[in-house]
C-alpha cells in the first residue's frame, strides 16, 4: 500500500477500480479491492482486502425474488468499515459507522442504518432494511423483504424465511415476506423464524426456538414451537437502557 499524503484516501495493490468511483478523505481501500462503476465511499471509510463492492446480481432462469431492473450506485456511508471477502451488491446503502464483517453479503436494495453491525459470513438478502444501532450476530440469514427496526438483535445462526410455499406453485410469488423486527426486537442464537413473522417492540425470541406466529410486543417466547414465557423485565426493557436515541 502506498503512502498517503496528507488527507487523500489510499488505495492497495492489486485493485481494480471502475469508472465514476468516489472515495472519500482520510479512506484506506486493501488490497485486492474491487469497487464496480458509481460507487460511493465516504469519509475516513476502512476496505479490508479482497472486498467486491457494488457487485451486479445474478440472475437465475429459476431466480424467484431476484431484482433484474436497475439499479443504483452503492453508497457507503462515513466512518464504516468493511472486512475482508465480504460482498456488497450495487442498490444497497451503508450508512454512517456501520461495520460489515468479514465475509458478509448484503444484496441489492439493502439498506443499512448508521452505527449497525453486520458480523462475519452474515447474509442480508435483496429488498430488506436494517435500521440503526443494530446487532447482526455471524451467519445470520435475513431473508429478502425483511425488516428490522432500530436497536434490534439477531442472534448467531438465527434463520428468517420468506416463502411459505418452500419454492412450489406460482402462488407464491404473491406472498413473500420476511420477518419483521419492531424497534429493540431481540432473536437469540438459532431460531427459526417462519416467512412473514412479526416480532414486536422490544419482544425477545429464546435460543433454538422456532417460530410459527407473530411475538407480542415486551414479551419473552421460547421453545418449539415458540410459546409464551414471560414479559420483558422492567430493568431489560428498551427504554431503561440509557443509550436509546443516543447519537
Amino acid at each position: 500500500m502506498r503512502e498517503r499524503k496528507g488527507n487523500e484516501p489510499v488505495v492497495g495493490r492489486g485493485c481494480h477500480i471502475a469508472d465514476n468511483v468516489q472515495i472519500g478523505d482520510g479512506s484506506v481501500i486493501g488490497d485486492y479491492v474491487v469497487i464496480e462503476e458509481g460507487t460511493v465511499i465516504g469519509e475516513n471509510v476502512r476496505i479490508d482486502p479482497f472486498v467486491h463492492l457494488g457487485k451486479r446480481v445474478l440472475k437465475s432462469p429459476n431466480s424467484a425474488v431476484t431484482n433484474s431492473g436497475p439499479l443504483s450506485h452503492l453508497k457507503i456511508g462515513q466512518g464504516s468499515m468493511v472486512g475482508t471477502g465480504a460482498v456488497l451488491y450495487r442498490g444497497s446503502e451503508i450508512g454512517e459507522e456501520v461495520l460489515v464483517a468479514d465475509y458478509a453479503t448484503l444484496r441489492e436494495n439493502v439498506r443499512i442504518g448508521r452505527k449497525s453491525i453486520i458480523g462475519r459470513g452474515t447474509a442480508v438478502e435483496n429488498d430488506s432494511t436494517v435500521g440503526g444501532w443494530c446487532k447482526i450476530e455471524t451467519n445470520a440469514y435475513i431473508t429478502a423483504y425483511s425488516q428490522i427496526g432500530d436497536y434490534c438483535f439477531v442472534g448467531p445462526c438465527v434463520v428468517t424465511s420468506n416463502d411459505n410455499f418452500v419454492g412450489r406453485t406460482k402462488e407464491r410469488f404473491k406472498h413473500f415476506k420476511g420477518v419483521i423486527m419492531e424497534e429493540g426486537a431481540r432473536i437469540g442464537a438459532g431460531a427459526v423464524l417462519l416467512p412473514g413473522i412479526t416480532v414486536g417492540r422490544d419482544a425477545l425470541i429464546g435460543a433454538g426456538s422456532v417460530v410459527l406466529k407473530d411475538v407480542d410486543a415486551g414479551t419473552v417466547v421460547a421453545g418449539n414451537p415458540a410459546r409464551f414465557i414471560k414479559e420483558i423485565p422492567f430493568e431489560q426493557r428498551l427504554d431503561q437502557q440509557g443509550w436509546q436515541g443516543k447519537q
